[in-house]
Order: structure tokens, then C-alpha cells, then sequence
């Protein structure tokens, strides 16, 4: 199911401002000023301290989608779960579009999400349908920002720890369950995010690393709550072509819902984790 979100009177509320700027040219002073500032520095808090309100949370459920454009080539991955956030662990059924490698059906892969690693089942590529693929995060060129197809809500949120020019951008409602939300839009900094972040520093760190540039543009929102509803990053990194480097963009969305909804994750044993070679690309 995708999410979808509407102004509250967009057309009429610029008609208003429009008028109100022509009524109150050259009112503002210095009072009006350092209200704004206030105001700035109020949504800027609000939009950083996302991962720990999430965390206090406890848990929801999730859908998400990632979308890479390549050349002119779009895929657009799609999942659905749920994560606890205390816990740190997080389950999700992945499903690939029909041509997005070649083939006419695929069976949706189940990713597990934990501290540090993801699990993988139905990953293909030679691995036996009843092993796991298990990858150490910190490893990867993006900390699995995008690699698994989706990107981790809690890595969603720890990311805007590093935002910096956050503008509220007014209300929406949420049609899914029709819950008055907050729009921010703004950049974050991936490093900066890292060394603030509490739950995926390693993640993060690697990310910085590897993006072509550590800036991510975003639109956030949070409900009265100031608890995720949902985000949408945008990343641009280099991927190495036979003809050079290839720059490769990708939007990942993540929307939340049912806070509170039991998240049961139980990772796989050792005897069931594959132990071959695997091939690791991005999404």
C-alpha cells in the first residue's frame, strides 16, 4: 500500500500568505526576527531528535521503497515488516520488480536487521534456498543504507542527527490512518550524523566513507508525538562502469505506523548461515 500525503489547503494558504506579505511589508523588526530564529532552532531539535523519540517508541510497523535511477534506467524495490526499535532488530519481506535482474518472478527475500549485520534469505546468486547470507554492515561501502534494498528506520532516523537547514514546510495528514503529521524538508551531513549517532555510528561511518557526497536531502513527518511517520532520503554515490565511474541516485522511503505492534525477530542459528562466497552490490 503506498502512503499518500496532502497539504492542508495549499492553493488558498499562498493566496493568504501572499496577501499577508503585501499587508505587513516593512512591519518586521528585530522582535519578529529572533522569533524566527527561535522558531528555526525549535524544528532543527525537533527533526534531531527523531531517533531517540523512536527508540522510546518501542516499536511499528514499516513499508518501505527504494527507487535507483541509473542512465535512464529506474527499479524500484519495495518491503514491508516491522522493527523494535529498544532492541535494535528489525524483520522485512523484500520484493523485487520482475525485470529488476533479468527474470520474470522473483521470490521476495527475507531480511533480518540487528546491530552491526544483516541476514538475508532467498538472496540467490547460488545460495542454497534454506541458508541464510549473513553481511557485516560496517563493511559495506554504503553501511547498508541502501545495499539490502531498504533502508534500516532506525539508520533512517539516525541520519537526521546530522540535519542543518531544516524549513517547516506546514501539516499534513497521513490518508493511511489520517494522522496530523509535520513536514520538514532539509539536508543532513552523513558524517556528522555518525558521530552524533547513539544505535549505528559503525553504519554511518562507513556510509561518509563511501557516498560520493555526504550531504542527503531530505522531507520528514513527524507526528504531534514527534514520532516518525515518514522520511525520504535522497542519495547520490559513484559506482565504478566499464567506461568510468557512473553516478548512480537513490530515493529511499520509509513509512511507519501501528506503534506498539508486537515485533517478534529471532535470527538464525549458526548451522543455517551459509558459509560460501557471496557477490555483494548495491540495491
Amino acid at each position: 500500500m503506498v502512503v499518500q500525503w496532502r497539504g492542508r489547503g495549499a492553493g488558498a494558504g499562498a493566496v493568504a500568505l501572499g496577501l499577508a506579505a503585501g499587508l505587513t511589508a516593512g512591519c518586521s523588526g528585530p522582535g519578529t526576527v529572533a522569533a524566527d530564529e527561535r522558531s528555526a532552532a525549535r524544528h532543527l531539535a525537533q527533526v534531531q531528535r527523531t531517533a531517540d523519540v523512536l527508540v522510546r517508541s518501542g516499536s511499528s510497523r514499516a513499508r518501505t521503497s527504494l527507487e535507483t535511477a541509473n542512465g535512464g534506467t529506474r527499479v524500484t524495490i519495495r518491503g514491508t515488516g516491522g522493527f523494535d526499535y529498544g532492541a535494535r532488530l528489525g524483520r522485512l519481506k523484500v520484493v523485487l520488480p520482475a525485470d529488476a535482474a533479468g527474470e520474470t518472478e522473483h521470490r521476495p527475500v527475507t531480511e533480518l536487521l540487528a546491530p552491526g549485520e544483516l541476514y538475508l534469505k532467498n538472496r540467490g546468486a547460488g545460495v542454497p534456498a534454506d541458508k541464510w547470507v549473513r553481511i557485516h554492515t560496517a563493511a559495506l561501502a554504503d553501511g547498508n543504507l541502501v545495499t539490502g534494498g531498504a533502508t534500516n528506520p532506525l539508520a533512517a532516523a539516525e541520519l537526521l542527527r546530522g540535519a542543518r537547514e531544516v524549513r517547516y514546510v506546514g501539516e499534513a495528514r497521513a490518508e493511511r490512518d489520517g494522522a496530523l503529521v509535520r513536514h520538514y524538508r532539509g539536508t543532513a551531513d552523513i558524517r556528522r550524523a555518525a558521530e552524533k549517532a547513539a544505535h549505528v555510528r559503525g553504519a554511518l561511518l562507513a556510509a561518509a566513507r563511501g557516498f560520493r557526497t555526504r550531504t542527503v536531502p531530505f522531507d520528514v513527518f513527524l507526528d504531534e508525538r514527534g514520532r516518525l511517520r515518514k522520511v525520504r532520503h535522497h542519495f547520490t554515490f559513484s559506482r565504478q562502469a566499464p567506461g568510468g565511474g557512473a553516478e548512480l541516485r537513490i530515493v529511499s522511503t520509509t513509512v511507519l505506523y501501528g506503534f506498539g505492534a508486537r515485533v517478534d525477530v529471532e535470527l538464525p542459528p549458526e548451522r543455517d548461515i551459509y558459509s560460501g562466497a557471496v557477490a555483494v552490490t548495491g540495491a
